[in-house]
C-alpha cells in the first residue's frame, strides 16, 4: 500500500508573506538624500538585448562617480596615488529602467566613515527625475598601492568624505 505525501513546503528566502514584510521593501530614494550629483552619459553599448541598461552598467556608474569626485578634488591619480581605495563590497537595487540615450545623474553620499574604509550610498537618476532608478552601496577599503595592506584614509580624503555625509 503506497503512502501519499503532501508536497514539501517551499522555504521562503525573503520576508515575503510575513506581517510587515511590505514595509521592509526598499523604496527609491529621493534627491534630498545625496550630498552631490555627478552627471554621466549612457552609451549605445550600455543597452542589453532587452532594451535597457545592463545591470553591470550601474556598478560602472557608481565607480565612475566616486572616482570623478576624488579626481576633481585632486585626491586621486589612478596611475600614481600611493594610497588607493579598492572596492571591497557593492550592491544595487533596481526600481525602473534607464536606457541609451538617457542622461544619468549619480547621487553620492557617505554613509559610514571608518579608519581605513568608507561606505558610499549611491543612486542612479534619470536626469532631473525626483526618485532613483537604481540605488546601492559601495565600500572602498584604502590600501597602500605597493603592499596592498589596509592603511588609514588620508586626512584630505577624510575631509572630502565628511562633506559628503548622508543627509
Amino acid at each position: 500500500m503506497g503512502r501519499s505525501f503532501a508536497p514539501a513546503r517551499e522555504r521562503r528566502l525573503t520576508g515575503a508573506g510575513r506581517p510587515g514584510a511590505a514595509a521592509e521593501r526598499a523604496q527609491p530614494l529621493g534627491r534630498d538624500t545625496f550630498a552631490r550629483f555627478v552627471p554621466l552619459t549612457t552609451r549605445w553599448s550600455d543597452n542589453d538585448p532587452y532594451g535597457h541598461l545592463n545591470n553591470v552598467v550601474y556598478y560602472t556608474f557608481f565607480d565612475a562617480a566616486v572616482n570623478a569626485i576624488l579626481i576633481e578634488a585632486g585626491l586621486l591619480d589612478p596611475a600614481a596615488s600611493p594610497v588607493i581605495g579598492l572596492v571591497a563590497e557593492s550592491n544595487c537595487r533596481f526600481f525602473s529602467s534607464l536606457a541609451f540615450p538617457d542622461p544619468v545623474e549619480v547621487g553620492v553620499a557617505v554613509e559610514h566613515l571608518g579608519r581605513s574604509s568608507v561606505r558610499y550610498l549611491l543612486a542612479a537618476f534619470k536626469a532631473g527625475a525626483p526618485r532613483a532608478s537604481a540605488q546601492g552601496r559601495y565600500t572602498h577599503v584604502y590600501v597602500d598601492r605597493v603592499t596592498g595592506t589596509p592603511t588609514p584614509i588620508p586626512h584630505a580624503h577624510r575631509r572630502l568624505m565628511e562633506s559628503l555625509a548622508s543627509r
